[in-house]
């Protein structure tokens, strides 16, 4: 076995990296939950994920299609973020195609544990993670993330109001709200207008239907809400959610 000695070079810092990237994959399709978190934390520079290690995708694409639930989970809901991640950025537009083996397998894996899920947030990570992998919803981890803590941090779109507007939307109830209704009592709130299954089209029809389909009713009636309507309680204009999702994203 090849040692370092001090009248050796060391390891250059990008073959450190990705020997640690390596090891943190391995206990990750271990079944080590610290891994994903150490695992995300060693992807992230500068707020964005590093996708220029070669391992990640073939290794995340492999543990989608075991069957552990819980680390095909993790390795799909990351290896959306990464696809996600690098469509928006010039430099790695090009990884779908450079990957496309895996790319072509993960989206199949996705739906799979997509319908058996019974854990209301693992589902809704999966279907955030079926939006990345698919490419065409660059929004999608804005939309997931508000169902699954169930509210939104928005906007007013009225150029002369510009309030913050809190959709809440889950157990606490379905609302707007232009105050922080979590620190005080007796805050003006307005009811949400959710649109009407049979008026959805689109993405929103899609994901509506698969919630039902798949038996997750409560994610269902949330989606019905996000793709509805809120009431900005400052200048009582009324605006769509999921614009207001995607012009946040923007």
């Amino acid at each position: 076995m090849s040692q370092v000695t001090n009248g050796s070079p060391g390891p250059r810092a990008d073959e450190a990296g990705s020997g640690r990237t390596a090891a943190l994959l391995e206990r990750a399709a271990g079944r080590d939950s610290q891994a994903w978190s150490d695992l995300w934390t060693e992807l992230y520079h500068d707020g964005t994920l590093d996708v220029s290690h070669p391992p990640v995708l073939p290794a995340l694409t492999d543990m989608a299609e075991g069957d552990d639930a819980d680390t095909a989970a993790s390795a799909l809901h990351l290896a959306g973020a990464l696809l996600g991640q690098a469509d928006q950025r010039y430099e790695t537009r090009d990884l779908r195609d450079r990957r496309a083996p895996e790319v072509a397998r993960l989206p199949a894996a996705a739906h799979r544990w997509r319908r058996v899920t019974r854990d209301r947030n693992d589902y809704c990570h999966l279907l955030e993670a079926v939006l990345e992998l698919e490419g065409d919803i660059p929004w999608g981890e804005e939309l997931a993330r508000g169902i699954v803590s169930e509210e939104y941090e928005l906007e007013c779109p009225d150029e002369d109001c510009s309030a913050v507007l809190w959709v809440v939307i889950g157990e606490r109830g379905f609302f707007s709200t232009s105050e922080e209704y979590t620190l005080s009592d007796g805050v003006e709130t307005h009811p949400l207008r959710p649109a009407a299954p049979g008026a959805l089209d689109g993405l929103g029809r899609r994901l509506h239907g698969l919630a039902l389909a798949d038996g997750h009713e409560d994610v269902a009636h949330a989606l019905a809400h996000a793709f509805g309507e809120a009431t900005c309680p400052q200048c009582e204009r009324r605006c769509s959610v999921v614009g207001q999702v995607i012009a946040r994203s923007g």
